[in-house]
């Protein structure tokens, strides 16, 4: 608890020190993250930006900026992800044309905060003659005329490089949901990572875990697949004989793998099994296969908006008050290296 309380200090005293966020500076919402940018815009102490963006009969995006933005440090809030109304290019390119409105309106900066960077999986050639999808996103944002990208838990770091010539944040969730688990009193903890690419991801876990008291073992899944989105085995490496296993990832599409995963280690002895996953994709039926899985907890981020109704065994916080504080350092030009960790 103590190390809990000491996490919200660090927030308070940036704050203190940092200054508020700037009037000069202007925040728009796309529609996939209205909700979270009320949240951040209510930690910043200013209102949104106004707006209309609509389609038209065709399908057409139908962009109108009713705040003035000349010579304003602008930051558009937008996730490129799917919701109940739009699909995951319906934001691509809604963020594409938000930024050129605001190019064209004579914005001092562009700053695009991109909670869940859609085509992430998509980060190098795994076939002949196809594309590096998450580079071909970047170098649509940069050409757009943006300045700066503020992220959280891309799937793989090297997307950070696919952006040439500007700065990006890739801020990290493993402080929040450890400091979750902290408040939860959990003891015997084994943070597993459900295959090797995500090795470094739940050791950062593990150390927040540390950092703030709570020693973990660490396990590893190995998997075998024969075709994209298709296991074929899966075995454990490390014991969870006892234990309460985390289940660490960047997100969760159909809840599959994940509920495989999570049976492996209850046949493996583990007395509860968790997962903590930033972005809550939960395409098709996961929420119900989810909800009636063996997996006792799950607790997401709300980088995504989630749609449909959360089973019991899911919890979502927020990252509102991360970004928020982010936001703020980058428009008075301040460190937001401390983030990170």
């Amino acid at each position: 608890m103590i190390k809990s309380l000491h996490l919200c200090t660090l927030f308070l005293i940036a704050s203190s020190t940092y200054g508020q966020f700037s009037d000069n500076a202007v925040i728009f919402a796309g529609n996939s993250s209205k909700e979270l940018a009320q949240e951040i815009t209510d930690h910043l102490h200013c209102t949104l930006g106004q707006a209309t963006i609509e389609e038209f009969n065709d399908g057409e995006k139908n962009i109108k900026l009713h705040t003035n933005v000349r010579q304003k440090d602008v930051f558009i809030i937008l996730s490129t992800c799917p919701t109940a109304q739009y699909s995951v290019n319906d934001m691509v390119i809604e963020l594409f044309l938000l930024i050129r409105t605001v190019k064209r309106s004579s914005a001092r900066s562009i700053t695009v905060v991109i909670p869940y960077y859609g085509y992430a999986r998509q980060d190098r050639k795994t076939a002949p003659r196809v594309p590096i999808s998450a580079a071909d996103i970047a170098f649509l944002l940069e050409s757009a005329g943006i300045d700066r990208v503020l992220t959280i838990d891309l799937h793989c770091g090297q997307i950070q490089g696919f952006f040439r010539n500007i700065p990006v944040d890739n801020l990290y969730a493993a402080p929040l949901f450890a400091s979750y688990c902290v408040k939860k009193a959990m003891h015997d903890i084994v943070v597993v990572s459900p295959d090797a690419g995500g090795v470094q991801r739940a050791q950062k876990f593990q150390a927040h875990l540390q950092q703030q008291g709570i020693s973990a073992g660490f396990a590893l899944i190995s998997k075998q697949r024969s075709g994209a989105g298709i296991i074929e085995s899966m075995q454990l490496i490390g014991s969870v004989e006892g234990a309460e296993a985390i289940i660490v990832d960047d997100m969760c599409d159909t809840g599959g793998t994940l509920i495989k995963a999570a049976e492996l280690l209850k046949e493996h002895g583990a007395k509860r099994v968790l997962a903590v996953i930033t972005h809550p994709l939960f395409s098709k039926n996961a929420l119900e296969k989810i909800g009636n899985s063996v997996i006792d907890k799950m607790i997401v981020a709300n980088t995504i908006p989630i749609r449909g109704t959360l089973p019991d065994n899911i919890t979502c916080i927020s990252v509102a008050e991360l970004l928020a504080e982010a936001m703020k350092r980058i428009q008075n030009g301040k460190s937001v290296s401390a983030l990170f960790e």
